[in-house]
């Protein structure tokens, strides 16, 4: 069994500048590169679980969701970090869906084609959605990333994504 690290995209590895499917709207977080790096020293999978509702609703295409996950997936190799899946729900939140967050198909789906033991397993997003879906699946370890964010289902807040070496080894 493996233990992975599931993070949500926009908002975490990315600013979310709402419904981004460009390169050149595309920027990392701070501090993402020295997490997820981290997180690669411990032995985790790097999965990324995110909601494309923009595909869904027409704002952009399947196709272009895949061109931004290459590019972006290509810049982590640059400095050494290797995703190891992405999972991605591409329906409209009227389409009621397994897939996407809060329901956990795209953790259903990871899990089995990893053997991921979902004990030694987090979740990081940035939204309530992030962690209900997580804990549907078993996992308990969440954090919620944003400023001043108060949840009281995950596990820890924190402000910042670079926080959250200090809660995973």
């Amino acid at each position: 069994m493996q233990k992975a690290v599931f993070l949500d995209r926009d908002g975490v590895i990315n600013i979310d500048r709402a419904y981004v499917s460009k390169i050149e709207d595309f920027e990392f977080c701070e501090g993402v590169f020295e997490t997820l790096r981290y997180f690669q020293s411990l032995g985790y999978l790097l999965i990324i679980v995110t909601n494309q509702s923009g595909i869904g609703r027409g704002y952009y295409t399947d196709e272009d969701f895949q061109k931004l996950t290459s590019w972006m997936r290509e810049e982590l190799l640059h400095v050494n970090i290797k995703i190891d899946a992405v999972y991605h729900c591409p329906h409209a939140p009227e389409a009621h869906c397994n897939c996407r967050k809060p329901k956990s198909g795209m953790f259903e789906e990871a899990i089995k084609a990893f053997a991921i033991d979902v004990t030694h397993s987090w979740m990081i997003g940035d939204k309530p959605s992030d962690i209900e879906a997580a804990h549907g699946i078993g996992i308990t370890q969440t954090i919620l990333i944003g400023n001043g964010v108060q949840n009281t289902q995950a596990k820890y807040c924190v402000n910042f994504l670079l926080d959250t070496i200090n809660l995973i080894n």
